[in-house]
C-alpha cells in the first residue's frame, strides 16, 4: 500500500501521513464486515439467473408473473435505496446496516418457504428493500471511515463484493443443480444459501464502531475521537477531528440537509452528476447480462445445457475486471478518467456486439464471438465503471445531505436498473441481439458525452476539500 505524506486541508489542518500498524489491520476487517451487504447484494441480484426456470415450474409463473419475481426485488431496491438514505442519516450508519442485515434473513427465509406468488413477491420487495439499502448505506459506512489515501481502495471492495456475491450465486447455482436438480423445489436450496452472509452481517456489525463523521454531525465528539483512534494513529486522528469539526461548523451555518438544499447552485450540480452517472451505469447493460445471461447465451447459439456453464466465465470476469481496478486503478487514476474511459470503451463493446450478431451466420463461430465480446464488456465495465461509479457516488455529496444525496442518485440507479430488467425481454424478442445492443450503443454515445460535461473529479482530496471545492464553484 502506498503511503502518503504530510499535507495542509484547505481547512488550514496538516493530515500526517499513513503509517502501517494495528489501525490499519482493524480498518481492513471493519471493511471485510461492511462489504458483506455487497455480497448479499450480488447474491440475491444474481440467483435467479439460475433458480428462475425450476420455480417458474413450482410456482406455475407465466412471462407476466416471472417479469414481476425478477422486478420485485429492483421496485423494493428502489425504495430502500431512498428510505435508508434518510435512516442512516438518523440512526447511524453503524445501527442501519444490522438492521438491514435483519431485513436480509427476513426477506431471504420468505422466498425459501414462499408457497405461492402471493408470498414469493412481497418476500422479494423486502428482500429488494435490504439490497437497496446496502447499496446506500455501506459505500457511506465506508467512505467515511477510510483515510483519504485509501477511500478508494477500501470503498470499492463493496462493489468487488457484489460480482463476487454475483459470481457464487452463478456457480452455486450450477452446482446445486447438479446435485439436487431432480429434487422438487431445487430453487429453494439456492435462495436458501443467502441466510450464511446475511447472519456474519448482523453478527460482524455489533462489534463495528459508528462512522466518526456521523457522530460529529451529532455532536459526539469524545465518541468520534475514539473510532478514530481505532483506525489512525494518534496524531491522524486529531488531525482528522479538527478537519471534520471546522467543516461541521461551516455546514452549520450553510444549513445543508436535505431537498431544500437543491436551491442552491452547488448542491444542483453535484446531484445533476450524480444521477448521469448512476443512470449512465445502467444504460451500459451490464445487468441485462447478470440477471438474463444464460437466456442471452441461449439466443446467441448455446444449447439448453450449454448456456449455463458459459454463463459462470460471465462472473468470473466481473471478479476478474473488479479485482483490477480494486487492486490497480481505483486510487492511481481519477475517478472522472476512469468512468469516461468506461462509457467509452462500454459503448465500443456495444457496436462489436452489434456487428458480430448481425455479420456472423448462425452457428458455433457466431455464438463464441458473442460471449467473447459479452465477457469483454462485462471486463471493462468492472475494470471502469462500477467500483469507481459507486465510490463516486460515495464522495461527491456533502456531510449532512450525503445519505440524502446518496439516497436519491441510487434511486435512480436502481430505477434505471428495473427499466432495463424489464425492457430487456421485449428489446429482444423484437429486434434480437442485434436491435437490444444497437440500443445500449445510442445510449453509451449520450450519456458519455453527458459525463464528461457535468462529472468532477473526487479522487486524491478528503471528503472535506471536496465539499469546500464545491461551495466555491470549484468542480474540476
Amino acid at each position: 500500500m502506498p503511503h502518503s505524506t504530510s499535507k495542509a486541508s484547505k481547512s488550514g489542518v496538516t493530515l500526517p501521513p499513513l503509517r502501517p500498524g494495528p489501525h490499519q489491520r482493524r480498518m481492513d476487517v471493519v471493511a471485510v464486515v461492511a462489504t458483506f451487504g455487497g455480497l448479499l447484494f450480488g447474491y440475491d441480484t444474481g440467483v435467479l439467473n439460475g433458480a428462475l426456470e425450476p420455480m417458474k415450474q413450482d410456482l406455475a409463473l407465466n412471462s407476466v408473473t416471472e417479469g414481476l419475481v425478477v422486478s420485485s426485488l429492483l421496485i423494493g431496491a428502489a425504495i430502500g435505496s431512498l428510505v435508508v438514505g434518510r435512516m442512516s442519516d438518523s440512526l447511524g450508519r453503524k445501527k442501519t446496516l444490522t438492521i438491514l442485515a435483519t431485513i436480509f434473513l427476513v426477506g431471504t427465509l420468505g422466498t425459501v418457504f414462499a408457497p405461492t406468488l402471493g408470498i414469493m413477491i412481497p418476500a422479494r420487495l423486502v428482500l429488494g428493500f435490504a439490497v437497496g439499502g446496502a447499496s446506500v448505506a455501506v459505500p457511506v459506512y465506508l467512505s467515511e471511515l477510510a483515510p483519504t489515501e485509501r477511500r478508494g481502495t477500501l470503498g470499492g471492495r463493496n462493489e468487488l463484493a457484489i460480482v463476487v456475491g454475483q459470481m457464487l450465486a452463478f456457480v452455486f447455482n450450477a452446482v446445486i443443480a447438479g446435485l439436487w436438480g431432480h429434487h422438487e423445489g431445487v430453487w429453494r436450496y439456492m435462495l436458501a444459501v443467502c441466510a450464511l452472509p446475511a447472519i456474519a452481517l448482523f453478527l460482524g456489525m455489533l462489534r463495528m464502531p459508528e462512522t466518526p463523521r456521523w457522530l460529529i454531525s451529532k455532536g459526539r465528539h469524545d465518541e468520534a475521537l475514539a473510532v478514530l483512534m481505532q483506525v489512525r494513529t494518534k496524531d491522524r486522528a486529531r488531525a482528522e477531528m479538527a478537519e471534520v469539526e471546522h467543516l461541521a461548523e461551516e455546514e452549520v451555518e450553510a444549513q445543508t440537509g436535505g431537498i431544500t438544499d437543491l436551491a442552491i447552485p452547488w448542491v444542483r450540480r453535484i446531484m445533476l452528476a450524480a444521477v448521469i452517472i448512476a443512470v449512465a451505469q445502467q444504460f451500459t447493460g451490464i445487468n441485462s447480462v447478470m440477471y438474463y445471461g444464460t437466456e442471452l447465451l441461449q439466443i446467441a447459439g448455446f444449447s439448453d445445457n450449454a448456456a449455463p456453464i458459459a454463463n459462470v466465465s460471465l462472473g468470473v470476469m466481473a471478479v476478474i475486471g473488479g479485482s483490477i481496478c480494486l487492486f490497480v486503478l481505483i486510487d492511481r487514476i481519477p475517478r472522472r478518467k476512469i468512468i469516461i474511459t468506461g462509457l467509452v470503451g462500454t459503448t465500443l463493446c456495444h457496436g462489436l456486439i452489434v456487428l458480430a450478431s448481425a455479420l456472423l451466420p448462425d452457428g458455433k463461430f457466431r455464438a463464441s464471438t458473442i460471449l467473447a465480446l459479452v465477457a469483454l464488456l462485462v471486463l471493462v465495465i468492472q475494470i471502469t465503471l462500477n467500483v469507481p461509479v459507486w465510490v463516486c457516488l460515495s464522495e461527491l455529496f456533502p456531510l449532512r445531505m450525503r445519505g440524502f444525496g446518496m439516497g436519491v442518485s441510487v434511486l435512480v440507479l436502481w430505477l434505471a436498473n428495473a427499466l432495463v430488467a424489464q425492457s430487456f425481454p421485449t428489446l429482444v424478442s423484437i429486434g434480437g441481439i442485434t436491435g437490444t445492443y444497437g440500443t445500449f450503443f445510442v445510449l453509451g454515445a449520450i450519456f458519455s458525452f453527458l459525463t464528461w460535461k457535468t462529472l468532477p473529479n473526487t479522487s486524491g482530496r478528503s471528503l472535506e476539500e471536496l465539499e469546500e471545492s464545491f461551495m466555491q464553484g470549484d468542480f474540476r
